[in-house]
């Protein structure tokens, strides 16, 4: 079963889900600062793995880093940590910013203080880039994503904070194309993480690239620099976002990438690149690394635009046998993700991390 895309045709608001009904209004921002038990740190973490990319964004991403309340008041505790990968068009601030539905610090202050999960720390990297998103991936073109998580980001932490710094304490999640890259890198770092939740996941079946509806150039192809189209989100900005990590080419300036289709043709060189970067199409060459995870779990919303391709992607769980959990649930890409943090994701992570320390840890 394979779920077909108008890849250059459809606006980037529905090849990532994000349909209207997901853009629930924020509520007016509280009167005064909400007073947190933990502490919100954001700062900038320099990737070795990010320096040099071709797009010229930064190699030092802003990181929010949200430390739970015995973090300060028990110095001598070290705690597990939780990753997480925000979405398309989103940064971390979507989640850790001082306005809006997804203030995921202090649903954590909620959870933890009244033992609805242990503590834990929680650490979300800005994602964005000139084309809305980085996805996640290992390119030249935007960096490498999948590297800057799971080598610099881990590093920084284990080395600055106290973590406990083994893979059975790290766990790794995300919403949207921040499930995409759950996935994506969980399946070839379980060296680093021991559970994964990816929610609503994008882009994981894009195995079949068709031809456009005329011969004329896509919106994607008739952009001539970066700058043209940084912060716009329409259909160039979510072809150039994918085509950027999953079909990068430093010969072909000045965006240094190649599209899948040109003048309503398929490319079928490029066509190839955008289907190995399908978790579907990716699954079987890393059964074994699947299998080690200590738990796999994925949730959707049964009205989710997305659903089709999630359902693809546990059938191949399925298929391998590879242990997981899979929920659906009433809402649709966005409505509910609140809600799903705090009651499901965070207590998921509590139970499955390891809580003790290293021995010899300092």
């Amino acid at each position: 079963m394979t779920a077909r895309l108008m890849l250059m045709s459809l606006p980037a608001a529905i090849l990532f889900g994000l349909t209207s009904s997901a853009q629930t209004p924020q509520p007016a921002a509280p009167a005064e600062p909400i007073a947190l038990k933990g502490t919100l740190e954001r700062v900038k973490v320099y990737g070795r793995l990010l320096a040099g990319n071709l797009m010229g964004e930064t190699a030092s991403p802003e990181v929010s880093i949200y430390l739970p309340p015995s973090y300060l008041t028990d110095p001598a505790r070290r705690f597990p940590v939780v990753y997480l990968l925000h979405g398309y068009t989103g940064t971390d601030l979507s989640y850790f910013g001082p306005t809006g539905p997804r203030q995921l610090h202090v649903s954590a202050d909620r959870v933890f203080t009244g033992g609805g999960a242990r503590e834990m720390i929680l650490v979300m990297p800005n994602a964005m880039n000139a084309y809305g998103g980085s996805m996640y991936g290992n390119s030249v073109t935007t960096g490498d994503w999948e590297g800057y998580i799971a080598e610099d980001l881990v590093a920084y932490m284990d080395g600055n904070y106290r973590t406990i710094p083994t893979r059975d304490a790290r766990g790794l999640g995300g919403h949207s194309m921040g499930g995409y890259g759950t996935l994506r890198i969980g399946m070839k770092r379980p060296d680093v993480f021991s559970a994964l939740y990816a929610l609503s996941s994008c882009c994981l079946n894009e195995g079949v690239v068709r031809p456009g509806r005329s011969n004329e150039p896509s919106a994607a192809e008739l952009v001539k620099s970066i700058d043209e189209v940084r912060g716009s989100r329409g259909a160039a900005s979510g072809t150039l976002a994918r085509a950027a990590s999953w079909a990068p080419n430093p010969a072909n300036p000045p965006l240094y990438l190649d599209l899948p289709t040109r003048s309503g043709e398929v490319v079928p060189d490029v066509a190839v690149q955008w289907a190995a970067n399908s978790p579907v199409a990716m699954l079987d060459q890393y059964v074994p690394n699947l299998r080690t995870y200590t738990a796999i779990a994925l949730d959707i919303g049964l009205q989710d635009t997305l659903i089709a391709s999630n359902r693809v992607f546990v059938e191949r769980l399925n298929r391998y046998d590879i242990p997981h959990t899979f929920e659906t649930y009433e809402g649709d890409h966005g409505n509910r993700i609140p809600q799903r943090l705090e009651e499901h994701v965070l207590p998921f992570f509590s139970k499955v991390l390891s809580h003790q320390p290293v021995a010899g840890s300092r």
